[in-house]
């Protein structure tokens, strides 16, 4: 005997999920509630955090914002030579004492 697999509606996952996380409400509370297993409800938050995640980082950057990007990665990119320059000299003198 097969049991049939059920089906959600996205409105019922928000609902379920909005719940979780703008009330202090756990998982396996909420979960019973609405008479779903715990481990699904719980795959349903954690994909909407990644996509919310992920629409967050497609956000337009501000000036300001874009400003402080762009001397970071400077200063960034300035590091990293200087870190080669030391990899380098500690190479030499680590060879030149042997």
């Amino acid at each position: 005997m097969t049991r049939r697999r059920r089906q959600f509606s996205p409105e019922f996952k928000e609902e379920a999920v909005r719940m979780v996380l703008e009330g202090e409400r756990t998982v396996a509370s909420v979960a019973r509630e609405f008479d779903i297993n715990a481990s699904t409800l719980g795959s349903w938050v954690n994909r909407h955090r990644i996509v919310s995640a992920q629409e967050e980082q497609l956000r337009p950057v501000s000036g300001p914002d874009r400003a402080r990007i762009r001397e970071l990665e400077r200063e960034n990119a300035e590091l990293r030579e200087k870190l080669i320059f030391l990899k380098k000299a500690a190479a030499f003198f680590a060879s030149e004492t042997r």
